[in-house]
């Protein structure tokens, strides 16, 4: 069996963090998001790997390679439009021979799934398997009403009281060469686009075998900032202490902590919970880093600087006394002295953030700031919870942010000084 995997979109709704990197390749707890589902492919004997690559690929090949080092062989094979799942897995006729399972590149998975349905998948061999999980609200997906594990019919986000079943299609499949002839028949959808959806419904209408595979195992769709974190507080959960780099007398560890080459954790720093600190970072002196804290390569904090769940990526620097809670930061940034990412409101209700121009609900109580690459603050500048920062922006020293700022845009707090000789105050 060979292996698809979809990596070719922006991941607009995670804007502003993939204005400069693709969706796929954000990381949680050390490595992009599509190189868990790699090691999940190669880890189940599949390392014949497609990617489907458009937006800024040349940063997925440039990590990747042709998989060597990742103990598997990856091709590649640009889409030259944004028209859909069936667009995307169409480029894949010419390189499986009989099986292929496709999933998308930016969800995190147990391996155990891929397993599973590999052996379902053997026994069974139907035209396609399509992966399912059951969700308390299935409005936002494609849900499957399902007869004795047949799939009847796909009803793509129906009202919640509409939904004939609380099982969702997670996009995980397993096709025979059937589907690439049901995907040339796919007319273009509402969205203008080709959805594979479509295509197993041609499939389903023919009386084709499609069957479903109900799993428990974890899925995690990563689609907003805030899962970003979520994932990532799952992943470094599950950390191991392995410290490659120093740790100084004096500092205290209280938890699973990965240290990479060339990082120092200073004395006086204090490690509450599983914290991931990449290559060459130099953390402290005196510094507060709380549980699920991901640091990237080249990362320095500070002196007295607090962190608190948060993803910094590489080559960030986050001066001395500020405070990070429950925030994603960029590549390249630079986080001056006294900054504070607030994450929690007055009323303690739960934080909304601007997704495509519209207010989300993250469902999360807490939740800081999000800021994009090579952005600067000044001194003493504040955050308000899940606001959101584009690249490139620097905040002046002072100012209170309490709106989404766009890329390339500076924001500066005009003052009046008032300037008075003391000694006329002793006329």
């Amino acid at each position: 069996m060979k292996a698809i995997i979809l990596s070719a979109g922006e991941g607009s709704r995670m804007r502003p963090l993939t204005l400069t990197k693709p969706k796929t390749m954000l990381p949680v707890a050390g490595k992009p998001i599509i190189q868990y589902n790699i090691e999940a492919l190669k880890n189940n004997g599949i390392t014949d790997i497609l990617l489907i690559v458009r937006y800024k690929e040349e940063i997925v090949k440039e990590y990747f390679g042709d998989g060597s080092d990742f103990g598997v062989n990856i091709t590649y094979k640009t889409q030259k439009d944004f028209l859909g799942t069936a667009n995307a897995i169409s480029y894949g006729e010419d390189f499986i021979e009989d099986s292929l399972l496709v999933l998308n590149g930016d969800i995190i998975l147990d391996d155990e799934i891929i397993s599973e349905i590999i052996e379902k998948y053997d026994d069974l061999k139907p035209d396609t398997l399509m992966v399912l999980t059951e969700v308390e609200d299935p409005s936002a997906f494609g849900v499957v009403e399902i007869d004795d594990g047949n799939i009847k019919n796909i009803i793509e986000k129906p009202k919640k009281e509409e939904a004939p079943s609380n099982l969702i299609n997670t996009g995980l499949y397993v096709f025979n060469r059937d589907i690439f002839e049901k995907i040339e028949k796919t007319e273009i959808s509402e969205r203008g686009e080709y959805e594979i959806t479509d295509s197993v419904s041609l499939q389903i209408a023919e009386g084709k075998e499609v069957i479903g595979h109900k799993t428990d195992k974890d899925w995690i769709d990563v689609g907003r900032p805030w899962e970003l974190i979520e994932v990532n507080e799952e992943l470094i959960g599950n950390l191991k202490t392995k410290i490659k780099g120093k740790v100084e007398n004096g500092a205290h560890i209280h938890g699973e902590v990965y240290l990479g080459e060339g990082s120092v954790i200073k004395a006086g720093v204090y490690i509450e919970g599983n914290v991931y600190i990449g290559k060459n970072c130099d953390i402290g002196p005196n510094c507060y880093i709380r549980g699920n804290t991901y640091l990237g390569d080249n990362v320095h904090v500070g002196n007295a600087v607090e962190i608190k769940n948060s993803i910094i990526m590489e080559n960030t620097n986050v001066s001395h006394l500020s405070y990070v809670g429950d925030s994603v930061i960029g590549s390249n940034c630079n986080i001056a002295a006294g900054t504070n990412l607030a994450n929690l409101r007055f009323d303690n209700a739960n934080i909304k953030t601007k997704i495509k121009d519209a207010m989300e609900d993250s469902g999360r109580r807490k939740l800081g700031a999000i800021i994009g690459d090579s952005v600067k603050t000044g001194i003493n500048s504040s955050f308000s919870p899940g606001v959101k920062i584009g690249s490139n922006s620097t905040i002046g020293s002072n100012v209170l942010l309490y709106e989404d700022l766009p890329s390339d845009t500076r924001v500066l707090l005009k003052q009046t000084h008032i300037v008075q000789d003391k000694k006329k105050d002793k006329d």
